[in-house]
């Protein structure tokens, strides 16, 4: 009675599974080509979860949305918003799931491959008819070997395989797969810590620009104010209409100063939108500015240290050097043979007719070895250690340019505090300068020209000071970039 049971289940399971294959056969222009599916738009549409939209985000009001910018931003949330949303940084974290996906795909080769099928198979060949009709159990005692006539046969069935030995390649690939992830991280981390140095030089780029603009309008409302005197002392005749053109032109200077510097603000903030992953028209407001309290190596030696233990261009050199290492022992494996187990349950008659008491199996060891494949194992084999090679030439280069980095943006830093010093200095000396000027012009002891000058030189002095303040500010980022402190901060 049982086997009467079963021998029923596997022909309702077999009629069951050729209806799901016509039913599907009628279903396949789903997974054909659709004009309408594979279009931009639609696309966009089905996969936008994946990437940060602003417009949705901003239009719930929510200033504790990922992208939001309806407050004022600080330098430490524009980072944030730009490490989110910036478009290198999601194709960064898109290669490193796509290595992830691969590191499992590379572990398929550890567990058996089961597969179910079904198949109908009809003919006049002797040795498919004597197979079949064995197979079945059903071979007439009488049958003519050289001619046995037509058959139909009806086979299910399981098969399995697994493979047992390959010379270690698919330990090795799988290895290779997990460099591959650790190699995408460090990408990734070599992104941000460009781009997080990339953000606060443009960040400070529009705050020294809007400090440019209070100078440039101080400087025309001083200028202003004086050539409203000078024209009721012109009118009074006590100037000559030459001082009044020498203010007029000082005016136009330092106007045109002001356009230019509000010029410059919109284009850093256009720039600080696109950095972070937002459209170049959306309206940005920055908070006041506050000098930079991270943490540094205060040498240069200390920081090629730092730099060397934490710099992700060089960890990805090293794994990738790592990696091709692993190569040359794959390609190697090429030489070694290969041992797979697979086994076979199924049933066959013409007439879906299965019985458990006809069921037939079948296990089998094979050994494959490749003696001859062209030379192929050992160009491989070549192949790889010229990569190894190329390798060990990277990091040796790697480490160059890191200390040449490094070297660089102390030389900076040490510039810019340089040039700060002055510029305070200059600063003092040009205010006490103009006041000095201011009286003797007022007295009639100078002209309007050393007036001018005097003016002058102190909206320098101020728009240089502002510069190098900056300058620093961009430059200390500029060392958190050379020894890997933002790929390390995330």
């Amino acid at each position: 009675m049982k086997k009467k049971f079963l021998t029923l289940m596997l022909r309702l399971l077999t009629c069951f599974l050729i209806l799901f294959v016509f039913a599907s056969c009628r279903a396949t222009e789903r997974y054909f080509y659709n004009t309408d599916k594979y279009t931009y738009q639609n696309t966009y549409k089905e996969y936008a979860h994946l990437a940060c939209n602003y417009k949705e985000k901003s239009a719930t009001s929510d200033s504790s949305a990922p992208c939001s910018t309806d407050q004022p931003l600080s330098l430490k949330k524009v980072v944030e918003i730009a490490r989110a949303n910036n478009p290198d940084s999601n194709m960064a974290a898109a290669r490193i799931h796509q290595a992830q996906a691969l590191m499992q795909l590379a572990r398929a080769p550890f567990y058996p491959s089961v597969k179910f099928y079904t198949q109908y198979t009809q003919g006049d060949a002797p040795s498919a008819y004597l197979f079949k009709t064995i197979d079945q159990r059903k071979l007439p005692p009488d049958t003519d070997f050289n001619d046995p006539g037509w058959f139909q046969n009806h086979e299910t069935g399981v098969k399995a395989d697994i493979n047992l030995y390959n010379g270690g390649k698919d330990t090795l690939s799988y290895k290779i797969a997990e460099k591959k992830v650790t190699i995408s991280k460090s990408e990734r981390q070599s992104v941000d810590n460009r781009l997080v140095s990339t953000v606060i030089g443009i960040y400070y780029s529009a705050q020294a620009a809007r400090d440019f603009i209070r100078i440039a309008k101080k400087s025309v409302a001083t200028v202003e104010t004086q050539l409203r005197i000078m024209r009721v002392r012109f009118e009074a005749g006590g100037v000559l209409k030459s001082d009044i053109l020498s203010l007029e032109v000082r005016l136009a200077n330092a106007r045109e100063n002001l356009v230019r510097s509000q010029s410059n603000l919109k284009a850093a903030l256009a720039g600080l939108a696109k950095v972070m992953g937002l459209d170049p028209d959306t309206p940005i407001e920055l908070t006041d500015v506050a000098g930079q309290t991270a943490e540094f190596p205060q040498n240069y030696n200390d920081g090629a240290v730092y730099a060397l233990e934490h710099r992700p261009e060089l960890k990805k050199v090293r794994e990738q050097l790592l990696q091709s290492r692993m190569a040359m022992d794959l390609a190697h494996s090429g030489y070694l043979p290969r041992v797979d187990l697979s086994a076979r349950y199924y049933l066959d008659d013409p007439n879906l007719s299965y019985s458990i008491t006809r069921n037939n199996w079948t296990a089998a060891v094979m050994l494959n070895w490749d003696i001859f494949t062209g030379f192929s194992t050992r160009n491989t084999q070549a192949k790889s250690l010229a990569v190894l090679e190329e390798m060990m030439s990277a990091d040796r280069k790697t480490i160059l340019a890191i200390k040449s980095d490094v070297k660089n943006a102390y030389l900076k830093m040490d510039e810019v505090l340089a040039r700060m010093q002055v510029t305070e200095k200059s600063v003092a000396m040009a205010e006490e300068s103009l006041q000095l000027v201011k009286k003797q012009y007022e007295g009639g002891s100078v002209g309007i020209t050393r007036y001018l000058e005097s003016e002058l030189a102190l909206s320098r002095a101020r728009t240089h000071k502002t510069a190098a303040f900056y300058d620093r500010e961009k430059a200390l980022a500029e060392i958190q970039r050379a020894i890997g402190f933002w790929g390390v901060a995330q």
